[in-house]
């Protein structure tokens, strides 16, 4: 399923197999939504071509695919299947974090070759913790005791690895978040049953019970002072979101093929039809450029974690998906009745695309956190 509005003369074979995958998902999807069921089948697949391990550079094992390029691959999947899509952009995101961390001397080796090796599966709980993070961390012979409840953890039920963090009083520094990861099969960690939404339906983002966890001093990658920004969202923001949004372009896109091609066989005589069409390629566009400009201003992995970065990132994040969501929203006005109807395809897009408001940050608490930069 191509886009007609970019123009696009050459595919690469990931580009290639991103369509092929993506057919064969487009069969199963209405049934994963209309079922509130992961994506199983879809994950082995994913597996079976590699990639969990594309991003990971060539000498640690992996595929070497540019970041740029997996934010293609994203793009088209979500073409077909938004909450594949989306519970893979969850893995690739934590895999560039720790490519950008690897390419600046900063470590990262050890899990890009494991990831690599053993095609692991990496969970992310970042977004709903943020500053503050949640759950409590108690100090022990070695380690900590974690106890926490992790919400929006996509892809939890084949998770194998844990990236997470959990707030803990430091009796000399005071209040401190630490980020560490653990097994996903490691005692006290379960998974709740949780995710009957509105939309993406199929990610499996369950939430995360820790229960007493033991989490090693040795398994602790960062320290950082609680509900203040620290430099490591600049990487995280600069590398996820251009991956992440891709997955709503990529529905955006889907919508606005879907009622172009119907638009075709209605009389457009004395018809808002075509103006409903131009507003919808305009929104589709802006969301188009700017991704664009998202992926530039990652560059590669070759920058530096600056704050001006970061605040970048979210306010492109902000419009990005707002012009999904109108796009979406305008392609809906364009079908009419037609896409009320489950079978048309469009109302799925309608709800997952509504996701895009809820990743870091919402649209109010970034407007906040720009205004207080500047």
């Amino acid at each position: 399923m191509n886009t007609t509005i970019q123009e696009r003369p050459t595919i690469t074979a990931w580009e290639e197999t991103a369509h092929m995958l993506g057919k064969v998902f487009a069969q199963r999807a209405a049934e994963h939504d209309n079922m509130d069921t992961f994506v199983l089948e879809n994950y082995a697949l994913l597996k079976k071509h590699r990639l969990f391990a594309a991003l990971v550079p060539s000498e640690l094992g992996g595929e070497n695919l540019p970041h740029a390029q997996m934010c293609d691959m994203l793009r088209i999947l979500a073409q077909y299947c938004g909450s594949t899509a989306l519970a893979l952009s969850m893995h690739q995101h934590l895999l560039a974090a720790n490519i950008w961390k690897y390419k600046k001397g900063k470590g990262g080796e050890e899990m890009l070759k494991k990831v690599a090796r053993e095609q692991l599966v990496l969970v992310s709980t970042g977004a709903k913790d943020w500053l503050e993070s949640n759950g409590t961390m108690e100090k022990t012979d070695g380690g900590y005791l974690v106890t926490a409840q992790k919400h929006f953890a996509s892809q939890a039920p084949v998770g194998n690895i844990l990236v997470t963090s959990a707030p803990y009083l430091d009796p000399e520094q005071g209040w401190q978040v630490l980020h560490f990861a653990l097994p996903m099969q490691a005692a006290g960690v379960r998974v709740i049953n949780n995710w009957y939404t509105l939309g993406m339906r199929g990610t499996g983002s369950h939430t995360v019970a820790l229960d007493e966890v033991f989490v090693p001093d040795a398994a602790v990658v960062l320290q950082r002072k609680r509900g203040e920004y620290h430099p490591i969202w600049n990487v995280v923001l600069t590398v996820a979101m251009p991956l992440i949004m891709s997955v709503y372009v990529g529905i955006a896109e889907a919508a606005a093929q879907a009622v172009t091609l119907t638009a075709r066989n209605k009389n457009r005589e004395n018809s808002p039809l075509v103006y409903l069409l131009g507003e919808m390629a305009n929104e589709l566009t802006n969301a188009q450029v700017l991704l664009k400009d998202m992926i530039r201003l990652t560059n590669a992995y070759d920058f530096d974690p600056v704050d001006q970065l970061g605040n970048e990132m979210l306010k492109r994040k902000t419009l990005v998906a707002g012009a999904c969501i109108r796009t979406v929203n305008k392609a809906m006005e364009i079908a009419g009745g037609q896409g009320f109807y489950r079978h048309f395809g469009l109302e799925r897009l309608f709800r997952d695309v509504q996701g895009a408001a809820y990743h870091p940050l919402p649209e109010k608490e970034q407007l906040r956190f720009s205004g207080a930069f500047l």
